[in-house]
C-alpha cells in the first residue's frame, strides 16, 4: 500500500506547489521516528530500567508509528485548509 504510492508512476502524479509527493511524506516518516524511537527508548529505558526492553518497545513503536504518520501526512495533504 505504502510502496504502491511511492513507486506511483510521475506521469499519473498531478504536479501542485503546495503538494507533496509521496516519497518526500516516507523520507519526513522515517526521519520523525527515528527521532521519536530514540525518545520512546530513553523513557523505556528509565522506567524499565532494562535497556533490552527499552529497544523491544521502541522497535514495535517505531515500526507502528512510522505507518501511521505516513498516511496521516497523506491525508493532510490532500486538506486545502490553511493552504
Amino acid at each position: 500500500m505504502i510502496l504502491n504510492q511511492i513507486i506511483k508512476n510521475k506521469s499519473n502524479y498531478k504536479t501542485d506547489v503546495h503538494s507533496e509527493k509521496p516519497l518526500r511524506s516516507f523520507v519526513k516518516s522515517i526521519s520523525w521516528r527515528v527521532i521519536g524511537t530514540l525518545d520512546t527508548v530513553l523513557i523505556s529505558w528509565l522506567i524499565t530500567g532494562t535497556l533490552t526492553m527499552a529497544f523491544a518497545i521502541g522497535s514495535i513503536e517505531m515500526l507502528t508509528k512510522m505507518v501511521l504518520y505516513f498516511f496521516h501526512e497523506r491525508l493532510w495533504n490532500t486538506i486545502k485548509w490553511g493552504k
